[in-house]
């Protein structure tokens, strides 16, 4: 059929430029974002050594990369299958930043520059929660998740994220025991005040992104703090009562090696944070990284490999695979990959990658998916910059009406 001769012409093709570049991917011709997705699939209809063979043999994946695979589809299943129908997850963006990394993409604004929009942002976002919250509780759904992303949350004062926080709490059924994070990736953002309101405002995770513990490779990203910062928000955080706390790295960003990433590693397991991301670095179209014309090459394609070899190795001592995703444009084709202490897994992370139930979005760039069955899913896109979604919140408030009505059908 069609969709067996693509699959030969495309290992055909990877054969070629494999020979071409010196270069063989782990991932073979697998494309798309959700890998463990069809993995899990693969096992409901082939069995999972149908499956693994499948991978290997038919999509040219490299074993080492099936088992993780396998292993966080067994994760993301148990999990996944937790979901009621009537379930929906929360997000909400805070589309602000002390500064813009230079490997990002994201809709985010500099505080330098954006300043005068936060307190007509944060109003309005407040207001858009409200909405949200009645628009949920009229059709008698059930909060799972909730995600404050950004941007960088902590961008804010303890006031704004006091009063942002007051308005989850004061519209939607928040449980003791409903996972809500809050990002606070800038550990140069993070003081004892914002912590403070955020975790009595109900969060019970956190994440703190250090990226790199290697300060001049900070530098040569853009991100304006300390690895000593980082250690310090961290401290900070277990003093304001944290209990799970997430940590970001980043494989094959600029100026990185492996001996550096090493000391990464490292660095991170000495605070024994409940939940480690490693992500590989993303050439975006937009980020200035890839606007200024640096583009990897084989040599680093294949450090970023052994770095994600290192981590997954020195991780899974204590840490299981939990989530797996892949981006386009990621430096040697690699995989971003959540590691979690047994019952610290993010709910959020594994429902909003495999797209299991609702997620009701507020706030610039936030994107709600409507779910209804196994296939069908329907989108309703706020602006993405903050001065659209401020000029032009009627519009975002009249879309939400498609909510109820998708409801209804």
């Amino acid at each position: 059929d069609s969709a067996e001769r693509e699959r030969v012409l495309a290992v055909m093709l990877f054969d070629i430029l494999c020979d071409f570049t010196s270069m063989r991917p782990g991932w073979g011709i697998l494309t798309g974002v959700r890998p463990a997705k069809l993995m899990r699939r693969m096992i409901r209809d082939s069995g999972a050594d149908g499956a693994r063979e499948y991978f290997e043999k038919k999509l040219l994946c490299l074993p080492e990369k099936v088992a993780l695979c396998m292993t966080a589809a067994e994760c993301e299943q148990r999990i996944t299958d937790k979901s009621g129908e009537r379930d929906f997850s929360l997000y909400f963006a805070i589309p602000f930043c002390p500064t813009r990394c230079s490997y990002c993409s994201f809709v985010s604004h500099s505080v330098e520059k954006s300043m005068a929009l936060i307190d007509d942002y944060v109003a309005l976002l407040c207001d858009e929660l409200r909405v949200t919250g009645e628009i949920a509780k009229e059709l008698g759904l059930n909060l799972s998740t909730i995600y404050v992303g950004g941007g960088t949350p902590t961008t804010l004062s303890a006031e704004q994220l006091t009063a942002v926080m007051a308005a989850v709490r004061d519209n939607f059924s928040v449980k003791p025991e409903t996972e809500y994070t809050v990002e606070a990736g800038r550990p140069d953002t993070v003081t004892p005040e914002k912590l403070a309101a955020i975790k009595s405002g109900g969060a019970t995770r956190i994440s703190i992104n250090p990226q790199t513990l290697n300060d001049s490779v900070l530098a040569a990203v853009g991100r304006r703090h300390t690895c000593e910062q980082t250690f310090s928000a961290f401290k900070m955080a277990r003093e304001a009562g944290f209990d799970n706390i997430n940590m970001d790295l980043i494989a094959g960003l600029p100026t990185d090696t492996l001996d550096s990433f090493i000391n990464s590693v490292e660095g991170v397991l000495s605070l024994n944070p409940e939940s480690v991301t490693v992500h590989t670095l993303s050439m975006k179209r937009s980020s200035r990284l890839t606007v200024g014309g640096i583009l990897p090459d084989v040599e680093q394609a294949n450090a970023a490999g052994k770095m994600l070899d290192y981590a997954a190795k020195r991780l899974s001592a204590d840490y299981i695979p939990y989530y797996l995703y892949r981006q386009s444009k990621t430096v040697g084709n690699h995989e971003n990959t959540g590691y979690a202490k047994a019952g610290y897994e993010c709910l959020y992370n594994i429902f909003m990658m495999d797209e299991t139930h609702t997620v009701l979005a507020c706030g610039a760039s936030g994107v709600t998916k409507l779910k209804r069955g196994e296939n069908t899913i329907e989108r309703i896109f706020n602006y993405k910059y903050p001065y659209e979604y401020i000029s032009r919140y009627d519009e975002i408030i009249r879309r939400k009406a498609r909510i109820k009505e998708f409801y209804s059908e």
